[in-house]
């Protein structure tokens, strides 16, 4: 493992720079006060073929790596666009890979090329209102009826519903009271978003108002066989493939939400003048700069080796785990550096400080939070027993 990105992975930086050098700051902030979804920066990503950087050359993918896809993301929340402009894309990215590693030939023809080229818009609909991380208590119904099934349920926290067409929807087609283990009988379907059998509600939040996050209400939505992804009552096993690139794409994007809000407090702190010099010649201000940088570094470490590690194909659970959990931390800190440095004036929207700030508070949340990451590597890595 090299500590220094390949020529192929620095290409993609500083194309993915330029590219959103057209995004800027003023756009994202746009379209934070709109509370519109960024088609314009979704078709641009899209032209380009990045939206496929991770998925299959034989459908129209760019076959590379989640090191390459994790450079990407990074990248584009680095440029200012955040989280905002991270998760307008990232399904693309990373959310079909059940379908790439479970599903069939057909599947793969039918499914992959149209989200390629950014004709299809996918949502990502597990979590369930009264269920939370415990995924095996899920709740939503899929009851087989000849060769269709049927769904009913609710789902939260499914971003960008407003604006999909398709939904991966995962939900129990065996009830809970008839699997020998909790992990069984729970099926993954990539379908329609038949706005006719559900209803797509807003959640109004703090932050990421251009990419929205919805409550959906299922009432016989009807997907046919064809639609589910691998065997049924497999799917957690499925959508847990899934689960460690998340992980290491949104330490990515932690990371360059980071070292955005950095350039920000560094550039402000050497222009602003008080008591005849500039801030940042004052200890009290470079001190905690420099300890963001440190720590962004540390966990942008950490994030490629659970990359590499996984695209090497061996097991990368406790570092995709631990790069989330320290990305995030990292991310945060400087963002909030970042607002104190520019004091009254990280608190107005024109510095931008305050929306990188919010944003950053999303990566410490999802898709899993900082306690159960680390009850995961207290039972893993360190042998204590299971504590939930």
């Amino acid at each position: 493992m090299s500590f220094t990105l390949t020529e192929q992975q620095a290409e993609i930086r500083d194309h993915i720079l330029r590219l959103c050098a057209g995004f800027d700051d003023a756009y994202w902030l746009r379209k934070e006060r709109e509370a519109v979804f960024p088609e314009e920066f979704y078709r641009a990503m899209a032209d380009g073929g990045w939206l496929g950087i991770a998925m299959p050359q034989e459908h129209g993918g760019g076959g590379l790596g989640i090191a390459e896809a994790a450079v990407m993301m990074g990248a584009v929340a680095e440029s200012g666009a955040c989280m905002s402009g991270a998760s307008a894309i990232h399904m693309n990215i990373f959310g079909l890979n059940p379908v790439v590693v479970f599903g069939t030939e057909a599947q793969r023809r039918r499914m992959l090329p149209p989200l390629i080229a950014g004709h299809d818009k996918s949502c990502f609909a597990v979590t369930e209102p009264n269920v939370g991380l415990n995924t095996t208590a899920l709740k939503t119904r899929a009851e087989r009826r000849g060769d269709r099934y049927v769904v009913h349920g609710q789902k939260i926290w499914t971003s960008t519903a407003q604006v999909a067409n398709k939904v991966l929807l995962l939900a129990r087609t065996t009830p809970a009271d008839q699997v020998r283990k909790r992990t069984e009988g729970l099926s993954l379907f990539y379908t329609d978003l038949d706005r006719s059998k559900v209803e797509v509600r807003l959640i109004e939040k703090m932050g990421r108002h251009a990419v929205d996050s919805n409550m959906l209400f299922i009432d016989g939505l009807e997907i046919p066989e064809e639609d589910r992804i691998g065997e049924e009552g497999s799917g957690f096993r499925t959508i847990l493939h899934g689960m460690n690139p998340e992980r290491i794409l949104i330490a990515a994007e932690a990371v360059g939400i980071g070292r955005a809000a950095l350039r920000k407090a560094s550039q402000y702190a050497r222009e602003r003048i008080v008591f005849d010099r500039p801030i940042g010649q004052n200890q009290a201000i470079q001190h905690p700069l420099a300890r963001a940088w440190a720590e962004l570094e540390a966990a942008d470490l950490l994030t490629r080796k659970a990359a590499w590690l996984y695209d090497g194909g061996q097991e990368c659970g406790p570092e995709a785990n631990a790069a989330k959990y320290l990305a995030a931390e990292a991310g945060y800190r400087a963002a909030e550096t970042a607002v104190m440095t520019h004091g009254g004036m990280g608190y107005a929207q024109e510095y931008h400080v305050e929306r990188y700030l919010r944003e950053s508070l999303i990566p410490r949340i999802a898709p899993i939070s900082r306690e159960l990451i680390l009850s995961f590597i207290a039972e893993r890595v360190l042998g204590l027993p299971k504590s939930y």
